[in-house]
């Protein structure tokens, strides 16, 4: 069985086509999003269409802000069904608009002829009977499926290129941990005569000339329990591993990368936080780095 391909929430297609005495474009594109969020422009005079274009882009995704939707209008051929007084209304309601908006400040894009042709009336669209717009609905339809997989291919493509990303960082990532555990056992070697030595110095300041045995072997124990950084290289090495499990795992693991980043941040501060050690603390500090870039990326997964 071969697992999904990861796909980023970031995509886009576009596609022109025509039925008859229509053409069209549908255009798709999507950016992160926590959850799904689709907002589709089409004619409402083809009926049904909005509703079903709707369910087919979200049975088709898990997550990202989906935006897009349809120009549609007579070929060439048929201008003559354009309705000259629809029209003008048309243009002197959008002319409006635009000098209103440019008086409060805010930029509008100038509407396409396509647009124009799309909206209800100007391009006749009444006289077009129930079997037509059936017809045209059902092509349309088609059209909007292979649209799709356009627009889910480019996520895809995008994916791909996140995998090999996340893969390296999660190399380097592998690097800085045995760079940390090697560290830490060196820490541990000359660590040992460096606590004693001032443990010693504190318990002679608090005029105890002649620190007992058992109780500094005490101290000594519970200041190695405070900085061991076993445990923390142990899950940082077990959270490495989840991770390749799941870009190997692949489809919509976008979530589940995000949650194990979180965790491997938290481990990585408990590690900066108990080194003593300039080279420990650098080596941490250069891990947490690695992950706040593998989140950046994994925010772009699905």
């Amino acid at each position: 069985m071969v697992n999904p391909a990861l796909r980023s929430m970031t995509g886009y297609a576009t596609r022109t086509g025509s039925h008859e005495t229509w053409t069209w474009t549908w255009e798709l594109r999507s950016v992160n999003a926590r959850g799904i969020d689709i907002k589709l422009r089409v004619p409402d005079w083809v009926t049904g269409l909005e509703p079903e274009a709707r369910k087919r882009v979200s049975a088709a995704l898990e997550r990202g802000n989906v935006s897009g939707g349809l120009r549609l209008g007579r070929s060439g051929d048929a201008a003559g069904l354009v309705n000259e007084t629809a029209l003008a209304a048309l243009l002197h309601s959008v002319a409006h608009v635009t000098n209103a908006a440019k008086a409060a400040g805010v930029a509008l894009d100038a509407p396409s002829a396509l647009d124009l042709l799309g909206a209800r009336g100007v391009a006749e669209a009444d006289q077009a009977g129930p079997v037509e717009i059936a017809a045209l609905k059902t092509v349309l339809l088609d059209d909007l499926s292979e649209t799709l997989a356009a627009f889910l291919e480019s996520r895809t493509s995008e994916g791909a290129a996140l995998e090999t990303i996340l893969s390296g960082q999660l190399d380097k990532l592998t690097g800085s941990v045995d760079q940390a555990a090697d560290l830490a056992v060196q820490r541990a070697e000359t660590g040992a005569a460096r606590l004693k030595t001032q443990l010693t110095n504190l318990l002679e300041a608090a005029e105890e000339v002649a620190p007992d045995p058992q109780r500094l072997a005490q101290e000594l124990a519970l200041l190695a329990v405070k900085g061991d950084v076993t445990e923390e290289i142990d899950r940082l090495r077990a959270h490495i591993s989840a991770a390749r499990g799941l870009l190997e795992k692949g489809g919509p693991i976008g979530r589940r990368l995000d949650f194990l980043c979180q965790e491997f941040n938290r481990e990585a501060n408990t590690l900066c936080s108990k080194s003593q050690d300039t080279d420990l603390t650098a080596v941490g500090l250069e891990i947490k780095v690695t992950i706040d870039q593998m989140r950046e990326q994994v925010q772009n997964l699905e």
